[in-house]
């Protein structure tokens, strides 16, 4: 088999197309939720906590000079990476807690039907004065 084809099979499985439309989709979120946490979230909790904007928090390693900029570091941005980080993973938790419990309640076996009850003590004595009939009969 060529490398070509062998290659061609393996990227039309449908779990490999399945994790590309993941990975886009995936994407798309992630920068829905950097928007929520940065222009939605961040600024009202920056008023909450004085009007400070932690885009802004960074702490200066070396100052500017005038052949180079000031070199920082930038602890603010990375606060909020892991807010959107944090927001990301609970809504992925969320969202594999429901399959599981969709993939369960598929998976759960059918009820087996309830055994037939078991026959009254009149019919017991009926079964054996016909079972005797029978052998008498023969």
């Amino acid at each position: 088999m060529s490398f070509i084809k062998e290659f061609r099979e393996f990227a039309m499985r449908g779990s490999v197309l399945d994790l590309a439309v993941g990975v886009v989709i995936g994407g798309a979120f992630g920068k829905i939720v950097s928007s929520f946490v940065g222009d939605v979230l961040m600024p009202p909790l920056g008023l909450l906590l004085g009007g400070i904007d932690f885009k802004d928090f960074a702490v200066t390693l070396k100052e500017a000079t005038e052949e180079a900029p000031a070199v920082t570091l930038n602890y603010g941005a990375f606060i909020q990476n892991v807010i959107d980080f944090t927001i990301i993973a609970f809504a992925i938790f969320l969202l594999i807690k429901g399959v599981n419990q969709i993939k369960r309640k598929q998976e759960a076996p059918a009820q087996a039907p309830a055994a037939p009850p078991e026959p009254s003590n009149e019919e017991k004595l009926l079964a054996e004065i016909r079972d005797l009939l029978k052998a008498q009969a023969k």
